[in-house]
C-alpha cells in the first residue's frame, strides 16, 4: 500500500472537474431556459445567470415567485432539463472523462463519488464510462429543493457515502472551496486538484493537500 492507503480507509471524489470535464455553462443556461419555456416564460438573461452564479433554494424561490410558478414543480423540470442536456453533451464527447481517472483502479481502498450534480447525471456517467467496478457508491443531488439544499458545502451526501462504505477515516478529492468545506464539515481530510480550469481560482479555505493530477494521489504530503 502507498501512503494515502495507509492513512485513510477510503477515498471519495467529486465528479465535475475531477473525474469528468466541467459542464459548459452554455449547456446549463440552455437547460434553465428550456425549463422556463415549459411554463411559457421568457426569463431575463440575468435570471438565467443567477441559476449558475447564485444557485440556491432561495434563488429558485425568488425566481419562481417573480414568474408566479410553483417552486417544486419548476425545480423538477429544471433538474430534468439539466440532466437531459448533460447526457447529450456526454454522448457527443463534449464532457469527457479525464485520462488520469484510470489510475484510480490501482487504489487498494474503497472509493466513492459525491457530486453536486444531479444523481441521474452521475449515475449515467458511471455507466457510460464503465466506472461501476471502480466506485462502490456514488451520490448526486436529488431532483428536489431539499436535494438542492443538501448540496456541498453541506456534508450530508458525503456523510451518506462514508456510511455506505462503512468508514470513518477518508480523503475527499475535489476542485472547489465547497469540496474542502464539505470535507471539513464531515470531519475528514481534503485534497484540492488544480485542474487547468482552476489555474486562476482563489481557494479561500485550506485543504489538507493539493495535487495537479489524480496520478499524484499516492505521493501526497500534508501542506
Amino acid at each position: 500500500m502507498n501512503g494515502i492507503e495507509t492513512r485513510y480507509d477510503a477515498v471519495v471524489f467529486d465528479n465535475d472537474g475531477v473525474l469528468t470535464y466541467p459542464t459548459d455553462e452554455s449547456v446549463l443556461t440552455e437547460a434553465s431556459r428550456r425549463a422556463f419555456e415549459v411554463f411559457d416564460i421568457d426569463p431575463a438573461p440575468s435570471d438565467l445567470r443567477s441559476l449558475i452564479d447564485e444557485l440556491s433554494v432561495e434563488t429558485v424561490r425568488t425566481l419562481t415567485d417573480r414568474y408566479e410558478l410553483d417552486a417544486d414543480e419548476f425545480w423538477r423540470r429544471h433538474e430534468a432539463e439539466r440532466t437531459a442536456l448533460q447526457l447529450e453533451a456526454i454522448r457527443d464527447g463534449e464532457k469527457p472523462m479525464y485520462d488520469d481517472v484510470e489510475t484510480l483502479a490501482d487504489l487498494a481502498v474503497p472509493t466513492a463519488i459525491v457530486s453536486n450534480n444531479q444523481h441521474a447525471t452521475v449515475e449515467y456517467i458511471v455507466a457510460e464510462f464503465g466506472l461501476e467496478e471502480m466506485f462502490e457508491a456514488y451520490y448526486g443531488r436529488k431532483p428536489t429543493l431539499r436535494g438542492l439544499e443538501r448540496r456541498k458545502p453541506d456534508p450530508s451526501y458525503l456523510e451518506t457515502a462514508l456510511d455506505t462504505l462503512g468508514v470513518d477515516s477518508a480523503l475527499y478529492v475535489g476542485d472547489s472551496r465547497v469540496d474542502v468545506a464539505a470535507a471539513r464539515a464531515a470531519g475528514i481530510d481534503s485534497a484540492f486538484i488544480n485542474r487547468p480550469h482552476r489555474r486562476d481560482y482563489r481557494l479561500d479555505i485550506q485543504p489538507t493537500y493539493q495535487l495537479e493530477t489524480l496520478a499524484g494521489l499516492p505521493a501526497l504530503q500534508p501542506r
